[in-house]
């Protein structure tokens, strides 16, 4: 599977797209004004603690509190309070951990009113973004997340990642850390350390605990409330998350970023740097890479899949519900059950997709086709699983019930991806969907009505607004002639005065074809 990232520069915006075999899977889109971004770290003033929730509201910077509950405060949040305190008192200028005395760690079930009080200052990491009309949710547990390695001050524990199966492979990564990290310091194994050597992991290790002595340095002078260290930029978070030998391109039409980009290339894989590519064209980036007609076409309320089946994804305050449906088509399966396996194994790999692609979040519950056989129940689940282990985010899955309905949860910490897909009306009435939709529809319509003989035999003629016929028809190798090159097939195209601009409809000698 190739794997590239496409970043478009547009005025203050940058737009991510990881795309697989072509294939839209993730966008991201980050802005210069966004300061509360996942990872960042701040130093916070408390406003107050609330008993009830058993969480404090901190003030780091944005219009709404912050959000900290007791159980993001992480077991040694006294002895961060301590370290903070003598740092800024100028009593510590050794930033190791390897002579500093820990205090104890707080009761797991304990209380906040025993921990923190009002006006109290304290360094916090954004671990969720602010979303709606909530501030973003903070922790005092603080992580250095590196290519390979994540460090946690004040810890000692060495974790190794559970996506590393190898017992062998798990103790030697355990092993070589635990010689290697500086004392005072926990540090948890990603799955990406996999079979790498010690030098690599040495380095990673060396770049996060310079990470912590620039953040300690700045603890000092630092403003209350201020945020003292950045996480990395968006391209460089993705390309540490997710890149891996089986990156083919990293594309961008910006000069400036495409040599940020092979910087930190070169520093994680060196050997990859030559993949970053300058793009230079008339025609946008998106375009090129068929990103843009992939998102018109995935962000609506339907999206279509293969064979004619489509999805219909609904947004509710509590929860998100996606209904899978076969479409009207034809099939060759010997009977529905057959037929619904089919069509669910399809969605589930769609849905999945979705799943990436919106950045969904919350309780979801999808309508998959109802099916007897709880054999296919259980092929469905277990290839539901399987398209969703490279999902970053933290889900789970539950068995899909006797009337086929999955419910699941899925971790969100940005807000969701929503792209309005539906665009102005050319007679100024509302919105219509995107001409590209419209003319995937027609091409779904034409292939379904060309698997039937019957109706083929005879002329096809296609009745469509007068701007549509005009597109299908414009230029010597036009829209027209690859369906003839492709299907064998003229399509006589009849301009409607009388249509919609979404309105269209085939007909044969025998009159309007309805079964498509």
């Amino acid at each position: 599977m190739n794997k590239e990232i496409i970043i478009r520069s547009i005025n203050s915006a940058v737009d991510f797209a990881l795309l697989h075999d072509g294939k839209l899977i993730e966008l991201h889109k980050e802005k210069d004004n966004n300061k509360f971004n996942v990872g960042d770290i701040f130093i916070a003033s408390i406003k107050k603690t609330i008993t009830g929730l058993n969480a404090a509201f901190l003030n780091v910077g944005y219009e709404k509190d912050a959000f900290l509950h007791y159980h993001d405060l992480g077991p040694r949040v006294k002895t961060l309070l301590k370290y903070t305190k003598l740092v800024r008192e100028g009593k510590i200028k050794n930033f190791s951990l390897d002579k500093f005395n820990f205090e104890k760690e707080i009761d797991k079930k304990g209380s906040i009113d025993d921990v923190l009080s009002a006006n109290q200052t304290l360094i916090v990491q954004i671990i969720k973004e602010p979303i709606s009309t909530k501030g973003p949710r903070i922790s005092s547990e603080l992580s250095f997340a590196g290519r390979f390695l994540v460090l946690v001050p004040f810890s000692n524990r060495v974790s190794v990642s559970q996506k590393i199966k190898s017992k062998e492979e798990r103790k030697r990564l355990k092993s070589l850390i635990e010689e290697l990290k500086p004392k005072g310091f926990g540090v948890i194994v990603r799955t990406v350390a996999q079979s790498k050597k010690i030098a690599e992991l040495k380095k990673d290790l060396q770049n996060l605990n310079n990470q912590w002595v620039n953040l300690s340095k700045k603890i000092k002078g630092a403003k209350t409330p201020s945020r003292i260290l950045n996480e990395l930029n968006r391209s460089s978070s993705i390309l540490r998350d997710l890149f891996d030998d089986k990156f083919t391109g990293v594309y961008s039409n910006n000069k400036n970023l495409c040599y940020e980009v092979k910087d930190y290339i070169e520093q994680i894989a060196p050997k990859k740097k030559s993949i970053v590519k300058y793009y230079k064209s008339d025609t946008p980036i998106f375009e090129h890479f068929n990103i843009e007609r992939q998102i018109k076409t995935a962000f609506g309320r339907t999206v279509s899949m293969s064979k004619g089946a489509y999805l219909i994804i609904e947004h509710t305050e509590a929860l998100h519900v996606i209904d899978v449906n076969s479409g009207n088509r034809s099939n060759k399966s010997n009977n529905q059950e057959e037929t619904a396996l089919e069509v669910n194994l399809i969605a589930a790999t769609e849905i999945a997709r979705q799943l990436r692609l919106r950045d969904m979040g919350g309780i979801i519950v999808i309508d998959f086709i109802d099916m007897v056989n709880p054999e296919n129940r259980r092929k469905l689940f277990d290839h539901f699983k399987t398209v969703m282990e490279s999902d970053k985010a933290k889900h789970k899955i539950l068995p899909p019930s006797k009337i086929g309905l999955i419910q699941m949860t899925r971790q969100r910490v940005r807000p969701e991806m929503n792209i309005k897909t539906k665009e102005d009306n050319p007679n100024g009435l509302g919105k219509i969907e995107a001409p590209i939709v419209i003319l995937d529809k027609i091409q779904n319509s034409l292939e379904k009505i060309l698997k039937n003989s019957n109706v083929t035999k005879s002329k096809l003629r296609l009745h469509v607004h007068p701007f549509i016929a005009a597109y299908l028809t414009k230029g010597l190798i036009s829209i027209r002639f690859k369906w003839l090159y492709n299907h064998r097939k003229w399509i006589k195209i009849i301009p409607r005065d009388s249509y919609t601009y979404l309105h269209y409809r085939f007909f044969n000698a025998k009159g309007k074809i309805n079964n498509y």
